[in-house]
C-alpha cells in the first residue's frame, strides 16, 4: 500500500470527523465521499439517493461487496482535536468516519491493483437508527453479489486485533411503543374515567417473567426507556399513557416471540380497562448472523496478515443493521480492536484510531 494513499485516507477521515451529520441528514458526507473517489479513482460511482456505491470491475468471475456506514451521533465533542467537530451537538463517536475512510482507502488501492472479481464498495447512511441497511442490502440481490463483509472498530481489544464469531454477531433489537388512551375525569371520581396506569404498570411488571434466561436459547431483554402516564395536574385522573421499550434478543425468532407476548398482554389490558391501544416500532435492527464459511475466510485472512485473532464467546448486545445484508448473501461482520484502554464507543472522548485504516484495507484486500 502506497504511503500517499494512506495519507489521503487519513486526511479524508479527519474531514469527515470535522463535518459529522446525523442519521438521515448525511448530505455533505455522501457528497464528499463521492467527490473523493471521483477525484482519485476511475471506479464506477452509482448514486442511489441517500447512499451510493463504487464498483471496481474485476478480471474474472464472481462478485464481492464491502459496506461502510457514515452517520454520526447527537453528542457534543469536547476533546481537543485539531479536526474536532465543527457541528454543535454532533460528532463521530462511533467510528463511522473511520469505516468510510477505510473503504475509500480500499478504493484507492483497487485503482492501483485492480481485482480478480467485481468489487462493490457500499457507502450507507443511517446505521445508528437502523434506517439505511435494508435499502442498501437490496443491491446484493439486484447485482447477484455472493459475498459481503463489514467491520466495526471496538475499544477493549488490543489495537489491530480481529474479533470474530460464527452465528449471532450482533443481537436483534427494536424500539416498541405501547400507547393507551382512556377517558378523562376528575381525580375525585376515577370510576367515571378510563385510566391507563394499571395497563402500563402491568406490562412493566410482566417483563422479568418474559425474559428469564432459563426460558430461552440466548439472551432476551426488554429495557424500559420511558414511561409516561397522565399529566402533573392533581385534579385530573390520568387518561393517556405510553410505555417505550427496547426489545433485544440474540436470536430473531425469540425477539419476535417476546414482542408477540407483550402485544397480547397489552391488548388484554386495553380490553379489560376500556382503553384504545396503538403500537409503534422504530430503530429496527435484525439479528446480524455471520455465516461460518465467511467467518473462516476472515480468520484465514487475518492469520495470513499476522493479525491476532480473538474468538468471541458471546455476541455483541449492541445491534447492527448489517444483518440486512447477511439475509441477502453470505458474509460476516468482524471487529477490529481500537486498543485495550481506548475510550468507549459513544463516549465524548472517543476517536477512531487512524492506524486501523490500513489494517481494515489489507483485510478487505485479502478477502477479495
Amino acid at each position: 500500500m502506497s504511503n500517499p494513499n494512506l495519507a489521503l485516507a487519513v486526511e479524508l477521515r479527519h474531514q469527515l470527523h470535522a463535518h459529522p451529520e446525523l442519521s438521515g441528514q448525511e448530505i455533505w458526507t455522501k457528497a464528499r465521499l463521492m467527490e473523493f473517489l471521483r477525484e482519485h479513482t476511475h471506479l464506477e460511482l452509482v448514486d442511489r439517493g441517500d447512499w451510493f456505491y463504487a464498483l471496481c470491475r474485476g478480471r474474472g468471475e464472481g462478485k464481492i461487496a464491502f459496506r461502510a456506514d457514515f452517520d454520526a451521533l447527537p453528542i457534543e465533542e469536547t476533546c481537543d482535536l485539531p479536526y474536532r467537530s465543527q457541528c454543535p451537538g454532533v460528532s463521530h463517536k462511533c467510528g463511522h468516519d473511520g469505516h468510510s475512510a477505510a473503504l475509500a482507502l480500499l478504493g484507492l488501492t483497487l485503482e492501483e491493483t485492480g481485482a480478480d472479481r467485481d468489487v462493490y464498495l457500499i457507502f450507507q447512511p443511517a446505521e445508528e437508527v437502523g434506517g439505511g441497511g435494508e435499502a442498501c442490502a437490496a443491491l446484493l440481490k439486484e447485482e447477484g453479489i455472493g459475498e459481503v463483509y463489514a467491520f466495526h472498530n471496538m475499544p477493549g481489544y488490543p489495537l489491530h486485533t480481529v474479533a470474530l464469531r460464527e452465528g449471532t454477531m450482533n443481537c436483534a433489537s427494536k424500539g416498541v411503543t405501547f400507547r393507551f388512551e382512556g377517558v378523562s375525569t376528575h381525580a375525585s371520581t376515577p370510576e367515571l374515567g378510563r385510566n391507563p396506569a394499571q395497563a402500563v404498570a402491568g406490562l412493566v411488571a410482566a417483563l422479568p417473567g418474559l425474559t428469564r434466561r432459563e426460558d430461552h436459547r440466548g439472551l432476551v431483554m426488554a429495557t424500559v426507556v420511558q414511561m409516561d402516564v397522565g399529566e402533573p395536574a392533581f385534579g385530573i385522573s390520568a387518561y393517556r399513557g405510553a410505555l417505550l421499550l427496547t426489545l433485544r434478543a440474540q436470536y430473531q425468532q425469540e425477539l419476535d416471540t417476546l414482542q408477540e407476548r407483550l402485544t397480547v398482554l397489552a391488548r388484554q389490558a386495553a380490553d379489560r380497562d376500556g382503553l384504545k391501544l396503538t403500537m409503534e416500532e422504530q430503530d429496527v435492527f435484525p439479528e446480524t448472523a455471520n455465516h461460518p464459511a465467511a467467518v473462516e475466510k476472515v480468520r484465514a485472512a487475518a492469520r495470513r496478515l499476522g493479525l491476532p485473532v480473538v474468538e468471541m464467546a458471546e455476541p455483541m448486545r449492541g445491534s447492527e443493521d448489517f444483518g440486512w445484508y447477511l439475509r441477502q448473501a453470505e458474509g460476516a461482520m468482524f471487529l477490529l480492536g481500537d486498543g485495550e484502554d481506548h475510550a468507549p464507543l459513544h463516549s465524548v472522548d472517543f476517536d477512531f484510531p487512524d492506524p486501523l485504516l490500513e489494517t481494515a484495507c489489507k483485510l478487505f484486500q485479502a478477502l477479495i
